[in-house]
């Protein structure tokens, strides 16, 4: 039978397994659990969830916010079986689950494959050595090459999650860490520009002027450099920014946090490709329409309306109409 949709199940495990503090890190705050949850916590989380997903949806049980195969390994199988159940009756395709590059290794691989895990996701943050470095994470960019050769031939997808602007960062390095990144294969990405948390160092580091954070319009200018890179690789990106929380807004004491920061950079990428068809194309005409799919009126647009407000004043234009009548394409301009 088709499914119709695909959901995680996320069960948060805060800074279990991880033996390091990054500066940047507090993974309380960040996933928005408070506490660790023990696994009669997550199997009552589990049957609540179950009750709710659907018969024919694609699920998968996500086990994020910590080092996964860092903690003991007793722990860990404690938490793999309790997803079996939901496996072998169907009503779970999979497990998710992040790690560090660091603890990977081909006997605790063996055992996630045995218990079917089928994405692991490797917080790499940078592949530059110098910010590896600064931001404490206490691994180096071999032992991400190195896990991920070992995930790649257990046949288990792999997922690479990055952030931008953290200590010793500059633009530069993070286009150099995307091109790195594809070199690794992943099959997907996630892209953090860095906040400065409450409760960590980095928080310090800001407090006392030794870390300057992205500004909101340089995260969007920086990823809007780098998505298309890995989209052109045929990487699929899961995310852009970290996802809205009560407790995550409540805790950042500065960076480029917005709720809606991956609509920012998707309607940065449309105005960019507008205005190289408008540079190429346009010559002394002073009305433009835009066609575009209904779904992506919004992104063309804008947040109130900038893209069309700059595309008139930059080409002093008299008027700028978007019609939402193409069926396929991002867009098709005609300018008379």
């Amino acid at each position: 039978m088709k499914r119709t949709r695909h959901i995680n199940i996320p069960i948060f495990i805060p800074h279990m397994g991880c033996p390091h503090a990054c500066v940047f890190c507090n993974q309380k705050k960040i996933s928005g659990a408070l506490s660790i949850q023990s696994p009669m916590r997550v199997k009552k989380i589990l049957e609540e969830c179950f009750s709710t997903t659907g018969k024919n949806n694609d699920v998968e049980i996500a086990f994020f916010g910590g080092s996964f195969t860092g903690i003991p390994e007793n722990e860990m199988i404690a938490y793999l079986e309790l997803a079996q159940p939901y496996l072998r009756a169907g009503k779970a395709s999979g497990i998710r689950l992040s790690t560090r590059p660091d603890t990977i290794t081909p006997h605790k691989l063996k055992i996630l494959k045995s218990y079917g895990v089928t994405v692991i996701e490797l917080g790499v943050q940078s592949l530059d050595p110098e910010v590896l470095l600064m931001s404490q994470r206490g691994h180096t960019v071999e032992d991400v090459v190195s896990a991920c050769s070992l995930i790649h031939d257990t046949g288990i997808k792999l997922g690479i999650q990055t952030m931008l602007g953290l200590p010793a960062d500059t633009h530069e390095k993070a286009v150099k860490t995307a091109y790195d990144v594809i070199r690794l294969k992943p099959d997907m990405v996630r892209i953090y520009p860095t906040l400065v948390i409450k409760d960590t160092l980095l928080e310090e580091y800001y407090l006392t002027g030794r870390y300057t954070p992205l500004s909101l319009e340089e995260a969007i200018e920086w990823c809007t450099d780098i998505l298309p890179i890995y989209r052109e690789a045929g990487i699929t990106v899961l995310r852009i920014g970290l996802q809205d929380s009560d407790t995550l807004e409540g805790s950042v004491v500065a960076g480029p946090y917005h709720p809606a920061f991956g609509e920012l950079v998707e309607s940065r990428i449309l105005y960019r490709k507008l205005t190289n068809w408008l540079d190429m194309h346009l010559k002394k005409q002073k009305r433009v329409i835009i066609r575009t799919q209904p779904q992506l009126i919004s992104k063309l647009v804008g947040q109130r309306r900038a893209n069309i407000e700059s595309i008139k004043e930059k080409y002093r234009l008299n008027e700028v109409i978007v019609k939402g009548d193409l069926e396929d394409g991002e867009f098709v301009i005609e300018a008379e």
